[in-house]
């Protein structure tokens, strides 16, 4: 478990880029006298980064800041401080977004994150579902979060669902498809991965 300090953050975003959804978060974590700060991109495409660091408590390189490529979906370890010893680091940055990637930017190894579709996803399995497993096999292997529930553990929902398909051409208990809760949604006419992704698109 890694120990909380006190450090006061001051954010700066000089340069943030129209094609950026979401904003690059800096996060940090302390492993023995070193800060670590990672930068997580939870955009579906690749963004440069350059992250200039002040304050006190701590000892930085000397080297002069550089882009570094943070990949889609991804945290990336920016920056390490060496923490003095018997201080309390106090520290803020400054950071430059560039979705003009630079052939020039340092590569780092990064590691892949989940991150909310624009839509957040929400599954309710029924018992005669037959394509949940293969949708949700395929989520687990895609970029993005999401939930699954037993339809039968949510009453409230059932029976709303009961009375609104009461009429159509395939009654709840008849239900072979997933139930999928986009965003307060419902869907029930959305078999494969790919459909769902449309979907998303569409209601965007």
């Amino acid at each position: 478990m890694h120990k909380k300090l006190p450090f006061i953050v001051l954010l700066f975003l000089t340069f943030v880029v129209k094609a950026q959804d979401r904003p690059i978060k800096i996060i940090d974590e302390q492993k023995a006298n070193r800060l670590f700060l990672y930068a997580v991109n939870e955009n579906e495409k690749d963004l440069d980064v350059m992250i200039t660091v002040t304050g006190t408590g701590f000892r930085q390189s000397k080297a002069k800041p550089r882009l570094t490529r943070i990949p889609a979906t991804s945290k990336v370890n920016i920056k390490s401080l060496i923490i003095e010893r018997g201080k309390t680091p106090q520290y803020e940055y400054e950071l430059v977004v560039n979705d003009s990637l630079s052939r020039r930017a340092l590569k780092r190894p990064f590691e892949l994150i989940k991150i909310e579709a624009k839509r957040p996803i929400l599954i309710y399995r029924t018992e005669k579902c037959t394509t949940c497993d293969t949708l949700i096999a395929n989520l687990e292997k895609s970029i993005y979060l999401f939930k699954t529930e037993k339809l039968s553990d949510q009453p409230k929902m059932e029976a709303y669902l009961t009375k609104s398909l009461a009429n159509s051409a395939t009654p709840l208990e008849s239900l072979s498809t997933p139930i999928l809760n986009l965003g307060g949604k419902i869907f029930v006419d959305i078999e494969t991965y790919e459909q769902l992704m449309d979907k998303l698109k569409e209601i965007e």
